[in-house]
């Protein structure tokens, strides 16, 4: 039964098992489409969230799309290999790092205002270490689509000034501590790429 006859829609789910016809059905939806190797990124990190998340929404596909392909292929020299973040009621935010920076692996710990400021901190501690410089952080803004739940989506785009420009970076992951991370290890390829 055509579930029209009900005066309902046909909905694709979108998730862990989600494939490339269920992706271009949502993408029509919103009056979109990609061409093979672009819909190939996106449902590959869909896959990827689904598996963090039970559920993605039609919603949160423009900002998948904007982060799967609004970042350039930079070859990553920097990766955050893991992380610690706590958070306790009376008590200083505190974060654990594991960095690596071309092949070298650097750990540092620091607290701070929040999850975010701790890593920053601890991100700066490894930075000034290897007497490398950091750009200064301009602007934080995280958003998530509208009318969605608590486990939405959330973008984050950090604005950096590195002394010579402005630039931005963005993130994306139902955590928005992630999504911060995230953009954060996009900015450190960035400024990585721009060395050489």
């Amino acid at each position: 039964m055509l579930p029209e006859r009900f005066g309902r829609k046909r909905k694709y789910a979108l998730g862990k098992t989600s494939g490339k016809a269920n992706i271009k059905k949502n993408l029509q939806e919103l009056g979109l489409k990609l061409n093979e190797i672009e819909l190939k990124k996106v449902t590959q990190r869909i896959i990827e969230l689904g598996d963090k998340k039970e559920y993605v929404t039609n919603s949160d596909l423009p900002f998948i799309i904007s982060d799967v392909l609004g970042s350039a292929d930079v070859q990553k020299k920097v990766n955050i290999k893991s992380y610690a973040l706590t958070h306790a009621k009376g008590l200083k935010a505190s974060t654990s790092i594991a960095l690596e920076l071309h092949g070298k692996i650097f750990e540092a710990s620091s607290s701070g205002d929040g999850q975010y400021d701790a890593f920053w901190k601890a991100l700066n501690e490894i930075y000034k270490r290897e007497k490398r410089k950091l750009p200064k952080l301009i602007d934080y803004a995280t958003r998530i689509p509208p009318g969605s739940d608590s486990d939405a989506l959330c973008e984050t785009t950090i604005s950096w000034n590195d002394g010579s420009r402005e630039f931005s970076t963005r993130g994306l992951d139902s955590d928005q501590t992630v999504s911060a991370i995230q953009a954060t290890e996009k900015m450190l390829n960035i400024i990585e790429k721009d060395k050489k």
